[in-house]
């Protein structure tokens, strides 16, 4: 049984799914929205959350720091401190939308855009 087993796996080591989540973050920060598979979107949808909340309601040191972990971008960093904190002061939660997009033509895997509300 799975007991307490709540990550995503992807199919990847951890390193690289650590980088691939953080990726798809920065991308998802500075484009505005991505077009991914459903697992990889509903993996990274928590971790944007979180980048969100963090940057809105810590202290702005920590804050910088603990977004600085997942992001490796100094331009991502910029946007989610100077434009979406102000743009998500009144939201609490639900900073982000999954929407299905049909299937991929090579492997008919099913394709996901997440973007920011």
């Amino acid at each position: 049984m799975r007991h307490n087993v709540k990550k995503h796996r992807l199919a990847r080591p951890t390193a690289q799914r650590k980088l691939l989540i953080g990726n798809l973050a920065t991308s998802i920060i500075i484009h505005g929205k991505i077009q991914t598979t459903k697992a990889k979107a509903k993996a990274v949808q928590p971790v944007i959350e979180k980048l969100i909340y963090t940057a809105k309601n810590k202290d702005k040191v920590h804050a910088i720091r603990e977004t600085q972990k997942v992001l490796q971008n100094e331009l991502s960093s910029k946007i989610l401190f100077e434009e979406l904190v102000k743009k998500y002061k009144d939201r609490q939660t639900g900073f982000t939308r999954i929407s299905d997009i049909g299937f991929r033509a090579g492997d008919n895997a099913p394709l996901a855009q997440i973007e920011l509300l």
